[in-house]
């Protein structure tokens, strides 16, 4: 049975719709989703489907597949980019293998991937954005959806990037970078000349933060394996600590500002080396960190977990930074989009240094 609707409820709809471009009704009367012509157009040179990485359910590496899905169409409120390079990071994996379905369940099949690097070619005439931009994003699909040759996603997780930096090296930096920087600024409340330790600082958001932490005045002690100590100190670190050989937690030193990157030291040790109103910022998101989270919030000694947040202010930070030549990008390793498995297994074995990236070329 087809709805019926009273007189008053039909003239709301037409002065809502009057209001919306994006707005119509068809030979019935029923109100309806108008296609602008710029998205008409768009539609119109897209193709109708896209190679992606898709799982159809949860498991190892070898779930993940090369599969031809739909491209994403045209939104009034969101940008198209052809993607070029994707960003792969340890989330990915965790999400694959089903370590937050009761926290993020169904969705399937899913497109990995909260990381991408490419060309705008649809944007919103308000957005700032144009066909043909070189652009990064931090996508805003809770599910992900960067494993592909096209992504869609809000413009205010988007930003521009220069000329001379590669396409690879801007896929490397969204959510890792932003990591960093929002546990450091936000939850760690960096300050010039705050003793700073970084554990994990050879990896991909480690090495990030060591850079950010001293573009921001403090002085940095980076923890890793003794074979990533010349890395560590290239980075800009004042102090390196080789945790094969020494526990920091026992080092007899104190730190204003505590932050684990790897997610593998527990805030009861770090704790007694943290000075008085020291903080300490994790990014491994379980059930101990949630309730250190919450037992500590009015502590002299606060611990938190932190999940970054998508914002193209913060990109716009991190560009800058690049631009300033106080930002570097290490690349651990490149892979086809059709490896993506394979770039899972490396990820999964723990990288050494940098990034991964998937390219879609």
């Amino acid at each position: 049975m087809q709805p019926t609707h009273t007189r008053s409820e039909k003239r709301h709809a037409k002065h809502h719709a009057r209001n919306d471009s994006t707005l119509g009704f068809d030979d019935t009367g029923m109100m309806t989703s108008r296609v602008l012509p710029e998205e008409q157009e768009v539609r119109q040179n897209l193709p109708v489907n896209m190679r992606a990485i898709v799982y159809r359910d949860y498991g190892g590496p070898e779930v993940l597949e090369l599969a031809e899905t739909k491209t994403p169409f045209p939104d009034p409120k969101k940008v198209i980019i052809r993607v070029e390079a994707a960003g792969v990071n340890p989330i990915d994996y965790r999400l694959r293998a089903g370590q937050a379905r009761y926290v993020l369940p169904g969705g399937f099949p899913r497109i990995p991937g909260y990381d991408v690097a490419g060309t705008i070619v649809f944007a919103p005439g308000e957005s700032g954005f144009y066909p043909g931009d070189r652009v990064m994003a931090f996508l805003d699909n809770k599910y992900g959806g960067g494993y592909a040759e096209y992504a869609r996603c809000r413009s205010n997780s988007v930003a521009k990037i220069p000329e001379d930096m590669s396409i690879e090296h801007a896929a490397a930096i969204p959510l890792a970078a932003t990591t960093a920087l929002q546990s450091l600024r936000d939850h760690g409340k960096l300050k010039a000349k705050d003793r700073v330790l970084i554990n994990g600082a050879s990896g991909g958001v480690g090495a990030f933060a060591v850079q950010i932490a001293k573009a921001y005045g403090a002085l940095v002690t980076g923890v890793a394996s003794g074979a990533n100590e010349s890395f560590v100190m290239s980075l800009g670190a004042d102090e390196f600590i080789d945790y094969e050989k020494v526990d920091f937690t026992r080092a007899g030193q104190a730190w204003d500002l505590i932050f684990d990157a790897a997610g593998k030291s527990g805030y009861l040790k770090a704790r007694n080396v943290m000075t008085q109103k020291g903080r300490f910022v994790s990014t491994e998101p379980n059930l101990s960190g949630a309730i250190m989270t919450i037992l500590t919030k009015f502590s002299s000694k606060g611990g938190v977990i932190m999940l970054a947040t998508p914002s193209r202010d913060d990109l716009r930070e991190l560009v800058q930074l690049y631009t300033d030549e106080k930002l570097t990008v290490t690349i651990d390793h490149l892979f086809p989009l059709a490896q993506a498995s394979d770039a899972h297994k490396r990820i999964e074995k723990g990288v050494d240094r940098g990034k991964i990236v998937l390219t879609t070329k």
